[in-house]
């Protein structure tokens, strides 16, 4: 049953336990939004997350798990985040995948899963969002990739699944204007890749040495951009700002 609707707005973020997702909620708290962390695997990471942002401010965050990509999950969601507070100001579509994936050795999965996290489940989280987000003139902030635009090497349906984003962010903001404003973010070198896309201390320092600024980013610097459409940037939408040094 949702609880009386707080005058604090309200932003879901997804892949919100760990990196870049993490930082985003925990800027958009400090702006006084209330956040609901949707996870899939990062349980403690989540957790820890939001008992966090309730030690600052009591009942202001809430952890709600989530496999996006089943059929209907994305709906599910958006239901259980509304049944917290009432509300939603925000969905930040952060939660993706990024892998190689060589041409001429693409496997169905792995297109499959490359779409379905990256493009599918930001269009029907969107979807699903938007009645409540028309309500309170809301926003939706997607996380694209500056390789949305300039294909990154032996990554190409990762970058084929983040230019789907970018032209969902535009044609969005068409679908949905005035009512939601739609727009994205497209870090660049911000945070360096986990697992089994470990870059070099030489590769990293090939991309540091492309950029304007001469030095990677900080995650910061993505939430603070994401912080901007929300609260900010009142008159724009269908927008993409690159966070990358001045590489592009």
């Amino acid at each position: 049953m949702a609880q009386n609707a707080p005058s604090a707005k309200v932003a879901l973020v997804t892949g919100a336990a760990r990196r870049i997702g993490a930082e985003i909620s925990r800027t958009l708290h400090d702006a006084g939004m209330n956040i609901i962390v949707h996870y899939h695997s990062s349980q403690e990471d989540a957790h820890r997350l939001c008992e966090q942002l309730n030690h600052q401010r009591a009942h202001s965050a809430i952890a709600i798990p989530a496999l996006l990509g089943e059929k209907g999950s994305e709906k599910i969601l958006i239901e259980k985040a509304m049944a917290v507070w009432g509300r939603l100001d925000a969905l930040v579509n952060n939660a993706s995948r990024f892998y190689r994936t060589k041409i001429g050795e693409v496997e169905d999965a792995a297109w499959d899963d490359l779409m379905n996290s990256n493009l599918k489940s930001p269009f029907f989280l969107a979807e699903a969002a938007a009645p409540a987000l028309s309500l309170v003139q809301g926003c939706i902030v997607n996380i694209t990739d500056v390789h949305a635009e300039r294909s990154l090497r032996d990554y190409a349906v990762y970058c084929i699944s983040k230019s789907g984003l970018l032209m969902m962010t535009r044609a969005l903001a068409k679908e949905w204007g005035p009512s939601v404003r739609v727009n994205a973010v497209a870090p660049g070198a911000v945070m360096w890749p986990e697992g089994e896309n470990v870059m070099s201390v030489v590769e990293k320092n090939k991309v540091i040495e492309r950029t304007a600024l001469k030095r990677h980013g900080e995650p910061h610097d993505i939430a603070s951009a994401v912080l901007f459409f929300i609260r900010d940037a009142t008159y724009v939408s269908g927008q993409v700002l690159n966070i990358d040094g001045g590489r592009s």
